[in-house]
Parts: C-alpha cells; sequence; structure tokens
C-alpha cells in the first residue's frame, strides 16, 4: 500500500499509512536498570473506555507499564494521558514521556515503530482491527488485541496470515479473557473430561441494556460514527460480533470446535440511537455431531443483566454465568462456589463481579509471562475461528436462510464504512 491509498477509511485504514514491509522482531530488555523501569512496556492504541479498563488492569496486576499512548482525537490521548500518569504516579513511575504522545492520522504507525514499547494494546474500533494487528506484527512488537479481530471473512483470513507471520517469534493475544476465569476453566476442563457425558444440544445467550453514548453536538456526522463506533455495524460488525462473541467463543471452547451452519433472525426493534447495529438475534447454529446450540441476544432497554453458556449431556447439564452460576448438575455434580455478586447493572467497558473477577487478571498475567518467558503464545487463528463463528450467525440472520460454514468461507463481502480520516488530521 502507498500513502495515496490510505486517506480513506474504505481502504481499512484508521489511522495512517501502511507499516514498513520488512519484518523485524525486537527482544525485549526485560530488566532496564531500576524498579520503576523494570516492568514490560506498553503502548495503547485506542484511549477508549475499554482501553481505560483494560490498561489499568494490566498496570494493577501483570507488573506492566503504560509508556505510549495513541488516538485519532485529542480530547481522548488528553484523558489517556491524564488517567495513566495520575495511576501510575501511585506507583513511582515518570509520566508519558511527551514524545510518546501520538495523536491523528499516523499515530497508529507512529506508535508501532517507537522504541519504548515492548507491546501494543489494540483497543481501536474492529474496523480497523486487521491492519493495526498487521502494522503492530511488522513493527516487531507483541500485541493483545481486543476481540473482534474482524468484522468480515476476508478481514479475519488476513488475521491468520498475520498469525503465521507472527508464530515463534511474538506473543498475539486476543481478548477473550473468559478462557483465563479459573471457574470457567474448571467447568470446561470437566466437561472434556466427560462430566456431561454425549453432549445433545445446548443454550447460549447475551442480554443486555443498550449501551449510551455521547451525543456530540458539534461532531460531524463521520467523526460521530468514529467516536460511537459501537453503535455502527460498519465499524463494529453489529452486536452479535462485537459483544455476543464471548458467549459465542465459549461455545467454541466447550465443544472443541466452530458451528458447520447457522440459521436465524434479527431485528432492530426498539433502539432509538443514530446508529444501524440491530437490538437482538435468534440463532440456530449446529455444531460437529449435530449439537444444537440456540442462541439469543438483545442490546436494548433497561432489562437485567445475563450472559450464559448451558450445555445439556446424557449424563448432566452444566451452566456457566457470566455472574454467578457455574455449576454441573447430574450424575457428575460440581459446583465452583460462586455467591450471587449483586452486581444489577451492565458495564460497557467489561467490567463484571462473580464468575469472572479474575478473567482479565489471569488473562494479563499470561500474556506478560510469555512475553518474559519466551514461551511465545498465538491466538490468531483462535480469534479468527471465534469471529468467523459471530459472522456467520450475522449472516444467517441478516439473510434469513441458513449458511453453512464451507459456504461462508468464500464471502468476500468487505464491510466498508467509507469515513475520510484526512478531515481529522
Amino acid at each position: 500500500m502507498t500513502d495515496q491509498i490510505t486517506n480513506k477509511l474504505g481502504r481499512r485504514e484508521f489511522l495512517g499509512a501502511a507499516a514498513a514491509a520488512s519484518f523485524m522482531i525486537l527482544k525485549p530488555q526485560h530488566v532496564r536498570g531500576t524498579a520503576a523501569n523494570s516492568q514490560v512496556r506498553f503502548g495503547i492504541l485506542g484511549c477508549g473506555g475499554r482501553a481505560t479498563a483494560k490498561g489499568t488492569s494490566f498496570v494493577q496486576n501483570a507488573d506492566a507499564r503504560v509508556t505510549a499512548i495513541a488516538d485519532l482525537f485529542a480530547d481522548q490521548l488528553e484523558k489517556g494521558r491524564q488517567h495513566f500518569d495520575t495511576l501510575q504516579q501511585a506507583k513511582g513511575y515518570a509520566a508519558i514521556d511527551p514524545s510518546q504522545l501520538f495523536k491523528g492520522p499516523n499515530a497508529y504507525k507512529e506508535i508501532a515503530a517507537s522504541k519504548e514499547v515492548d507491546f501494543i494494546l489494540i483497543t481501536t474500533p474492529p474496523y480497523f482491527h486487521p491492519h493495526h494487528l498487521e502494522t503492530v506484527v511488522a513493527a516487531g512488537k507483541h500485541v493483545y488485541c481486543e476481540k473482534p479481530v474482524a468484522i468480515d471473512i476476508p478481514g479475519a483470513h488476513h488475521v491468520i496470515s498475520i498469525g503465521e507471520k507472527a508464530k515463534g517469534k511474538l506473543s498475539l493475544a486476543v481478548g477473550f479473557q473468559i478462557r483465563n476465569a479459573p471457574p470457567m476453566v474448571e467447568l470446561t476442563r470437566r466437561i472434556h473430561a466427560g462430566d456431561l457425558g454425549k453432549i445433545g444440544c445446548g443454550l447460549a445467550y447475551y442480554y443486555c441494556a443498550h449501551i449510551d453514548r455521547p451525543e456530540w453536538p458539534n461532531a460531524s456526522p463521520q467523526e460521530a460514527r468514529l467516536r460511537n463506533w459501537v453503535w455502527d455495524r460498519k465499524l463494529s460488525g453489529d452486536i452479535i460480533v462485537e459483544q455476543n462473541i464471548h458467549v459465542i467463543d465459549m461455545c467454541n471452547w466447550m465443544l472443541k470446535g466452530h458451528p458447520i451452519k447457522a440459521v436465524g433472525m434479527c431485528d432492530r426493534k426498539d433502539r432509538t440511537d443514530a446508529g444501524d447495529c440491530k437490538d437482538n438475534f435468534n440463532v440456530l447454529f449446529t455444531y460437529p455431531d449435530n449439537v444444537q446450540i440456540s442462541f439469543g441476544s438483545a442490546q436494548f432497554g433497561h432489562p437485567n443483566f445475563d450472559a450464559a453458556v448451558q450445555l445439556f449431556g446424557a449424563d448432566g447439564s452444566s451452566e456457566a454465568h457470566y455472574d454467578w452460576r457455574v455449576n454441573i448438575a447430574g450424575k457428575n455434580k460440581w459446583d465452583a462456589g460462586m455467591k450471587p455478586s449483586g452486581a444489577e447493572e451492565f458495564s460497557a467497558a467489561g467490567k463484571f463481579k462473580g464468575a469472572l473477577d479474575d478473567a482479565d487478571s489471569e488473562k494479563e498475567k499470561a500474556f506478560v509471562a510469555s512475553i518474559t518467558s519466551g514461551q511465545f503464545l498465538n491466538q490468531a487463528a483462535l480469534g479468527a475461528e471465534s469471529v468467523m463463528s459471530g459472522i456467520l450467525g450475522r449472516t444467517a440472520a441478516y439473510t434469513g436462510r441458513s449458511i453453512t460454514w464451507d459456504e461462508l468461507q468464500k464471502s468476500k463481502e468487505v464491510l466498508e464504512p467509507g469515513i475520510d480520516i484526512t478531515k481529522f488530521a
């Protein structure tokens, strides 16, 4: 790619030109001479709510230090700087150097090239993830990319190829932290050991409130779309891919595979925001061995929040709720011993109480350990498989017809927002 074709968002660009074509591997320096500088250093690309929550958790739980941040918008960048300088000052760390504050259309390229970071946390809108991931890997940086890794099939296939380039050289993690939540890990181990017997069917769902966003009265329509990307299907992938993917990924994990076909419906009945995402999906996924998983989701109003996966087998059934109940009933009874958290509302930033209390911290510690030990992990293919599972459900619901996995793999459809980012320079 040349710089001339990076000015259109429709070219899968967000913050600037493509990275250098050469693949350079940087060896992180794990000990830098002082206690304040001994942590693994990381940069944050995209300074929204999830970046704040995830970056804070890395600092507090994984002994990592924010040394650079980047965002398209100056106000977001300043909020990020203030937050992390305050957070890290309490630990005796220096403020983020002004030279490591990157803003505007070239910000993502600049943070990827920084010599002051060992890994980059990507928390930009999902549309940009394949290109940002490609750029960070090409720069030789370890990377933690929030889910979903893509929003269409060509993007997912591209992520798989990026993962192949990183394999054995860099750690590449995808933000499915539920796979590190101790109660979920133990439950899944028991399911894989056969405690449910032959699994016949299941239920998965994600019901939550509408995600409120500011109105940005002085913003242009394009800027408002970028700032409120979670409402925009061509920036987020719609709710089934951007948010509900967590429980679809749990199904893939517990069933050790991906769905082979899907049929479903979706609608936008009660949402009144300026976006175009649906507010409910109902999909029937078929997994290998004809295991049917009934999936439902909603994102509107103010209902009681619940997200869960339930599986039913010949010897028992399992429940795995975000909030507290994680157990097996039947011949091989087991209970994780979780207590109701009393949490009353969904957090758009991904903070939960209950079974997922330790999910983020365990995931982050494992990721940092993979860097410092040199035992690099690579979750690109896993991330792509789960996003393609979500896209399978989305495509079936959008079209109203049965779609197979093999048919989906041939899709050339690319979701293009068509926003000119040069206006935000």
